[in-house]
């Protein structure tokens, strides 16, 4: 498995840290957003994807379904 790469991020113009641990490191990943119709029909790669940054401390997970965020 290839090593995730950790960094800060921000929104807006303003820099995200963990609202559990005050950590400002993250990593990065894409999630399917499912829907019941979707899923029952079998048409799940129809769903939208979100975006998910992890706090590589404490693996808080923050969503954001539009992509307005910046990786510094």
């Amino acid at each position: 498995m290839p090593k995730k790469e950790v960094k800060e991020f921000t929104v807006d113009g303003k820099k995200i840290t963990c609202p559990v641990c005050d950590h400002d490191q993250f990593w990065t990943r894409r999630t399917l957003m499912n829907t019941r119709g979707a899923s029952f029909f079998s048409f799940d790669w129809l769903n939208r994807d979100a975006l998910n940054k992890i706090c590589d401390n404490c693996g808080y997970v923050y969503w954001f379904y539009r992509q307005r965020i910046e990786d510094d």
